[in-house]
């Protein structure tokens, strides 16, 4: 008789044999966020051969920053912003583990937003925070006067209201504040995007406000690198760049799959693939529906748009939203603010102090 298989540990993945090659010689950490399965992952290279995660439980973890300058994260959670700064010192003497990790972002700062369904968020100008209010149809700037201070609305949104009118969803930036923003189309009622979900997405200049491209596929996560601008087209399967004067866009890479969130590091982009909600009839309907079962990541070489590696999640996770880099981190940790354990490191401007516990790995 033979022997029952044991059952995959969770968050189990398969990765091309390049993806630990190229992560140790990049020296950087690939960060995701999956609100689906409430976690913030860090993914790592063991060595060159091998993969480590490192997943964190949060509330429904959405758009996330990283602030080179000071080496700080901004988490979008479900009712609330998280901000982390990241302490040598402390992850060097991490009690459960010394000398493991080359950094340790602890809990520094929380906004209590509410429930704002925030989407993508970054740091701006001054350390600002800037994020996509998808609830109220405007991008926001955090601080702790309120919940949030409107900065930006389209010109069709009248008035701002927790109505989700037209998915706001993802923000470029450019000299640290909000360039172009994506949306599923712009409608002025409550959730007037579903009527014609993959046909009516829009890219809209912030600074004129004008919709400069219309008729995209559930736009998600445009960035600008080099001066290019890039857009994620979930509802196609699509990677594409948009001429930000004409508004003529052309597709750089097919991708047989539900595709969100993305981050370039030197040449290479890393693309989030999330599979297709099984219970969705508007998902149902997509051209590569039987075939978007996979979650992953997807590492594409942007100047010849080849795909040079992938991450197939085999448990746990089934849907992605941002994907982040952290430069020159080989093991980070971090802390969340449901344990105790974040209270047991202190830092000061010269000393870091543990205390006597057990935290947690």
């Amino acid at each position: 008789m033979e022997r029952p298989k044991s059952p995959l540990a969770p968050f189990s993945c398969r990765y091309t044999p390049q993806v630990p090659e190229l992560l140790f010689k990049l020296n950087c950490t690939l960060a995701i966020t999956t609100y689906q399965a409430g976690k913030l992952v860090f993914i790592s290279a063991k060595d060159e051969n091998s993969l480590i995660q490192l997943p964190r439980t949060f509330a429904k973890p959405m758009g996330l920053a990283h602030q080179k300058k000071k080496d700080k994260i901004a988490l979008a959670c479900k009712d609330e912003i998280v901000v982390f700064a990241n302490s040598k010192a402390l992850a060097e003497h991490y009690p459960n583990k010394p000398n493991t990790y080359d950094a340790l972002y602890m809990p520094r700062t929380t906004f209590h937003t509410g429930a704002l369904d925030i989407h993508d968020i970054y740091f701006g100008k001054d350390d600002r925070l800037y994020a996509v209010n998808t609830l109220f149809s405007c991008i926001v700037s955090i601080d702790d006067d309120y919940n949030f201070t409107p900065y930006w609305q389209p010109s069709f949104i009248d008035n701002i209201v927790a109505e989700d009118r037209c998915h706001l969803n993802g923000m470029a930036m450019e000299n640290g504040l909000p360039k172009f923003v994506s949306a599923f189309n712009d409608g002025n009622t409550p959730k007037s995007w579903r009527a014609n979900i993959t046909k009516s997405g829009i890219i809209i200049d912030v600074a004129t406000k004008e919709v400069i491209t219309r008729g995209l596929a559930m736009p998600h996560s445009p960035r600008l690198y080099n001066n290019e601008l890039y857009v994620l087209l979930s509802a196609a399967g699509a990677l594409i760049k948009i001429d930000k004067e004409s508004g003529k866009h052309e597709e750089i890479l097919k991708i047989d799959g539900f595709v969100r969130g993305m981050d370039l590091y030197q040449d290479f982009l890393f693309i989030g693939l999330s599979k297709l909600r099984k219970n969705s009839s508007t998902f149902a309907k997509l051209p590569f529906a039987d075939k978007a079962k996979e979650a992953g990541i997807l590492i594409v070489h942007l100047p010849t748009a080849s795909l040079v590696g992938k991450i197939t999640y085999q448990t746990s996770v089934d849907e992605i939203y941002d994907v982040h880099i952290l430069p020159d981190k080989i093991r980070p940790n971090i802390l969340n603010t449901i344990k105790n354990t974040h209270k047991l490191g202190l830092s000061t401007p010269n000393s870091t102090y543990w205390a006597r516990s057990n935290p947690e790995h």
